[in-house]
C-alpha cells in the first residue's frame, strides 16, 4: 500500500466520540493551531524583573499610558488595589475608616506568639482587610505596631487579631493612649460562596448578583470582590462591585497617593460631591464623547443624594465633567432605566457603541447628543452571560461567554458554534460562573477565556476560539486575570491566592497543618512557612493535609500560630508568549505540550493493517533547548481492535530508539528524524505528539505512516 498521510482537520472536537471524530484532533494542553496545524503555545515570564508581588487574588487589570509616557497597569485584588510600574506594584487602596484615638493600650501580646489582639470598640472590620497604626508608644512585648498589618481572625465587635512581624518576647499590653487606625477598603471575597441569591439557577448561585446592605463597603457572603477599572485622561478611575467609585491622580512621586473617593475630588473641586452615584455595579469612560457611564447606580434625586441603587438603571455624568452628575439643562448629565432583565452586568465599548448586558438581554447604547444624549437599542432578548468578565472585543467583534453557550455580536448576535461545548460546560464549577475572566491573544487571532473545573474553586482551565480560523481548542492554565493590551508588547494573565497563615503552631512531625483560610490555594502544591517548604497532596477551607515536610531540601522544624504561609509560587503578573517555557520563579522549567488525535483506521479498516515505518513532519523553529541538546518531541501511537476495545501492546517485540508501555508506543523525534521503523498493528490508531523537554518550541506538519495489510484478526 503507498504511504498514508496523517492529516486532522483544525482545532479539537469533543462533541462526538473518539471514533466518531476520525480526521479530526480530541484532546490537548498548551497547544494553538496556525493555518490549521498544531503548535506549541509560547511560554510566560514575570512582568516584575526584580520579582516583585502583591497580596490578594487579583481580578481585573487595566492598562494605560499618561501623559509623561508612564506605562501604567492597574490591579484590583479581593484585598487590595495596587498600580504596577517599571516591574513594582504601589499600593494606592483607598482608606476607608480612620479612627484617631482608639482605645487606650489597644495591643495584647503573648510571649512567643505572633498572634496579637487588638481592641478597638465597634470597630466594623472583617477579616483579611489592613489597617495602619500610627502613634503608638515604644514596642509592646518587642514588637512594633507602627506599621500596617492584615487582621486575620475577628473576635468580636470589640476586637480582633493581627500577625506581627515578628514573636512577642514578652506578654504584655500597651501602645498608650494616641494610637490612630487607618482602615482600608474592606476586604472582599476571593471566591464565590454559594447562597440563595437574587434569582434561580446559576444567576442565583454565582454571587455577583447578591443584594448590598449595611455600610457602602461591607463585603456580602457571597459577593466575590470585583473591580472596574479605566481612566479619564490620564489619571484612573475605579469603582468596587456594587460599591463606591474612586478616583486616582497620576503623581509623579516615586511613592503614589491612595484612590480617594470621587465625591471627595469632586467637591474639592467646586462641584457638589454628594451627587455622585454612591454605590454602581460598573464604571467606565466613553474615551471619544468623554462621558464617565455608570451600570447599576443610585437614581438621581433632588434634595435626596442617598436613594437605594437601581440594578437597571444606566447613570452617566456630564461630557467633559466627571465630576458633575446633576442633569440640567445646561450639561449634558443624565439617567436612563432598562427594561428586560433584573440587573445589569457589565459593558463593553465597541466601534460606535457602548454593549451592555443584563442578566438577560443585551443592549446597545448610542451617543445621540443633546437633548437625549444617549439613546438604548434592545439586541437581543433570551441571553446569558456567565460573568461580569466574560466579555472582550477583537477584530470589531464582541466575544462572550453564557451559562450554557457562547456568543458574538458583529452587528447582530448570534451563538458561535463550539465543538468543545459539552466538554466545558458539563465541566465547570457553576458556584464560581463569577471567576470567568475573558481575554484576546491578538497576535494569533484568539479569545480566552479562563474558568474552574467542577473540582476546582479557581480558575485552573482554559478554552479558546480562534476566530480567524473557526476552532476551538482548550487546556489546563491557573490565571486569576487576563489582559491583552495594546500598549504593552504580549498578553498578560495574574497567578495570584490570597494567602493564609499558620491558626495554630505545629510541630516538625505535623502532617496536616492547620490554616485560617486556604480556599483559594490549588488541591495540591508546595507552601513556603519560615524556611522551610511543605508540599501537601489535599486541602480543606481550614487545612492543608498529606504534607511532606521539610521539602525541596530544606529542613522540617516547629512553627508557633500567626506564620504567613503563602504558596512558593508568588503572586504575578506575566507576560505571556515569551519564550518557550515557564519562567515565573526566574528560573525556566519545562512547559508539557500535546495534542492527541482522535482514533482513525489503519488502511480502509475492513483488515488489521500492520505499521513497520512512520515519516515524521516537524519543525522545530524557535527551539533554544540547551546546548548541545537538540530539540525534540515524542510521537506516540496507540493501536486497537476496534472502537469498543481497550488500546492494546504491539504484538511485536520494541524496536530500537523506542519505548515500549502498555498501550503505547512512544518515538523520540528531533530536527533531523528522516523516518522511524515500528511495529504497530490494529484496526484504527491514535496518534499524539507531546513535548516535555526545556526550550523546545515545535510545529506538527503532515506525518506518514507505511502500512500494509495483515489479515481480519
Amino acid at each position: 500500500m503507498p504511504l498514508q498521510k496523517l492529516q486532522f482537520r483544525p482545532g479539537i472536537n469533543r462533541e462526538n466520540t473518539n471514533y466518531a471524530g476520525e480526521g479530526g484532533w480530541y484532546d490537548c494542553d498548551k497547544v494553538r493551531f496556525r493555518s490549521g496545524f498544531p503548535e506549541k503555545i509560547g511560554g510566560w515570564q514575570n512582568i516584575s524583573p526584580s520579582f516583585s508581588t502583591f497580596r490578594g487574588v487579583c481580578r481585573n487589570l487595566w492598562n494605560w499610558i499618561t501623559l509623561n509616557s508612564n506605562n501604567l497597569l492597574a490591579l484590583g485584588t479581593d484585598v487590595k488595589l495596587y498600580i504596577e510600574n517599571g516591574g513594582a506594584y504601589y499600593d494606592i487602596t483607598p482608606i476607608a475608616t480612620t479612627v484617631d484615638p482608639i482605645n487606650t493600650d489597644p495591643f495584647a501580646t503573648t510571649n512567643g506568639s505572633k498572634i496579637v489582639t487588638v481592641t478597638d470598640t465597634a470597630h466594623g472590620q472583617i477579616v483579611n482587610t489592613y489597617v495602619t497604626f500610627s502613634g503608638v508608644s515604644g514596642t509592646v512585648g518587642g514588637v512594633d505596631f507602627n506599621a500596617e498589618f492584615e487582621i486575620i481572625d475577628i473576635i468580636d465587635a470589640n476586637s480582633y487579631t493581627i500577625s506581627a512581624p515578628n514573636a512577642a518576647t514578652s506578654t504584655a499590653t500597651g501602645g498608650g493612649s494616641s494610637v490612630a487606625a487607618e482602615y482600608q477598603l474592606s476586604a472582599g471575597n476571593p471566591v464565590a460562596a454559594p447562597g440563595a441569591g437574587w434569582g434561580v439557577g446559576p444567576w442565583g448561585r454565582d454571587g455577583w448578583g447578591e443584594e448590598f446592605s449595611g455600610t457602602e463597603e461591607a463585603s456580602e457572603p457571597n459577593q466575590l470582590r470585583l473591580w472596574s477599572l479605566d481612566n479619564y485622561g490620564q489619571d484612573l478611575v475605579v469603582a468596587v462591585r456594587g460599591g463606591s467609585i474612586y478616583y486616582w491622580e497620576v503623581d509623579t512621586t516615586t511613592s503614589p497617593p491612595r484612590a480617594v473617593t470621587l465625591a471627595e475630588v469632586a467637591d474639592t473641586a467646586g462641584w457638589d460631591g454628594d451627587y455622585v452615584p454612591n454605590r454602581v455595579y460598573e464604571l467606565h469612560t466613553s474615551g471619544v464623547q468623554r462621558f464617565a457611564i455608570a451600570l447599576g447606580a443610585n437614581p438621581y434625586s433632588p434634595g435626596d443624594p442617598n436613594t437605594d441603587l437601581d440594578p437597571m438603571l444606566v447613570r452617566w455624568s456630564d461630557q467633559e465633567n466627571i465630576f458633575d452628575w446633576i442633569p440640567s439643562a445646561n450639561n449634558q448629565a443624565g439617567e436612563i432605566r432598562l427594561s428586560h432583565g433584573s440587573r445589569l452586568v457589565t459593558g463593553v465599548h465597541s466601534r460606535q457603541e457602548f454593549i451592555v448586558w443584563s442578566d438577560s438581554a443585551v443592549y446597545s447604547v448610542q451617543y445621540l447628543g443633546p437633548p437625549y444624549v444617549w439613546g438604548v437599542t434592545l439586541l437581543m432578548d433570551g441571553i446569558s452571560i456567565a460573568s461580569p468578565n466574560a466579555t472582550t472585543g477583537a477584530s470589531n467583534v464582541i466575544f462572550w461567554m453564557g451559562i450554557d453557550k457562547f456568543y458574538m455580536y458583529d452587528g447582530r448576535v448570534q451563538t458561535i458554534p463550539c465543538s468543545v461545548r459539552q466538554y466545558v460546560f458539563d465541566d465547570i464549577n457553576t458556584s464560581q460562573y463569577s471567576q470567568i475572566v475573558c481575554g484576546g491573544v491578538e497576535q494569533f487571532s484568539e479569545v480566552w477565556w479562563l474558568y474552574p473545573s467542577a473540582d476546582s474553586p479557581i480558575n485552573n482551565r482554559y478554552v479558546v476560539y480562534n476566530y480567524l480560523e473557526n476552532i476551538w481548542y482548550y487546556g489546563r492554565l491557573e490565571r486569576s486575570s487576563w489582559l491583552d493590551s495594546s500598549l504593552r508588547e504580549k498578553p498578560m494573565g495574574a497567578y495570584s491566592t490570597r494567602g493564609t497563615y499558620l491558626s495554630a503552631a505545629i510541630s516538625s512531625g505535623d502532617t496536616t497543618i492547620p490554616v485560617y483560610d486556604a480556599v483559594t490555594y490549588p488541591p495540591a502544591g508546595t507552601v513556603q512557612i519560615d524556611d522551610e517548604q511543605v508540599t501537601y497532596t489535599s486541602r480543606t477551607d481550614l487545612s492543608l493535609q498529606g504534607c511532606v515536610r521539610g521539602a525541596n531540601n530544606t529542613t522540617a522544624v516547629s512553627h508557633i500560630a500567626g506564620v504567613r504561609i503563602p504558596l512558593t509560587t508568588p503572586n504575578q503578573v506575566m507576560y505571556h508568549e515569551t519564550g518557550n517555557d515557564d519562567s515565573s520563579m526566574g528560573v525556566p522549567t519545562p512547559i508539557t505540550a500535546y495534542i492527541n488525535s482522535s482514533d482513525f483506521d489503519i488502511g480502509d479498516g475492513h483488515n488489521f493493517g500492520f505499521v513497520w515505518r512512520i515519516i515524521p513532519d516537524l519543525t522545530f523553529d524557535s527551539s533554544n533547548t540547551p546546548s548541545p541538546d537538540f530539540p525534540s518531541v515524542t510521537m506516540v501511537c496507540k493501536p486497537r481492535q476496534n472502537s469498543g476495545a481497550a488500546y492494546s501492546a504491539p504484538d511485536s517485540p520494541a524496536v530500537t530508539s523506542t519505548q515500549s508501555y502498555a498501550s503505547q508506543r512512544v518515538y523520540t523525534v528531533q530536527e533531523f528524524t528522516g523516518q522511524v521503523y515500528t511495529r504497530i498493528r490494529g484496526r484504527q490508531m491514535s496518534f499524539e505528539i507531546r513535548s516535555t523537554e526545556l526550550g523546545v518550541a515545535w510545529q506538527l506538519g503532515t506525518p506518514r505512516i507505511d502500512i500494509r495489510p495483515d489479515g481480519r484478526r
